[in-house]
């Protein structure tokens, strides 16, 4: 029960080559297009975070760009799935009602779609073929043997 809910392991080929497909196009969609830019974070990213009221904007931009980077291509090639898909979560809800709260739907529609990437891989969990699936074998394999 708990590798599953951990790991995400499912039999099924054709939703493993799925959450496959939506890993490596979100992850390195976002890892490139948007997360790579914000390493390290520039003057105005950690200004626009400041303005949403964060506490420490330097801290939490660095974690925004982590995130949206680094937690990115670890969701691509499918290692640290979840904790990456929950951090990523947390920062494109926060990109969709923060930052873009007060303008119109076209201006939130792509942070709340990486959101619900996130969501279904937080809840998933990241398939068959991923790094997390092989390490949950090898750990499995270990306990058994």
């Amino acid at each position: 029960m708990w590798r599953s809910l951990l790991f995400g392991i499912h039999n099924n080929s054709s939703g493993n080559i799925g959450l496959l497909c939506i890993r490596l196009f979100a992850g390195l969609a976002m890892a490139f297009s948007h997360g790579f830019s914000k390493i390290p974070p520039s003057d105005r990213f950690i200004e626009s975070v400041a303005n949403i009221g964060f506490p420490a904007p330097e801290l939490f931009a660095w974690a925004a760009g982590l995130s949206e980077f680094v937690g990115e291509i670890f969701i691509a090639i499918g290692l640290f799935t979840r904790p990456s898909s929950f951090f990523l979560t947390i920062t494109m809800l926060v990109a969709a009602f923060g930052r873009h709260g007060t303008e119109a739907f076209g201006a939130q529609e792509k942070a709340l779609l990486y959101a619900v990437l996130a969501l279904l891989l937080l809840i998933q969990g990241p398939g068959k073929y991923s790094l997390d699936w092989l390490i949950d074998r090898k750990l499995h394999s270990r306990s058994v043997g």
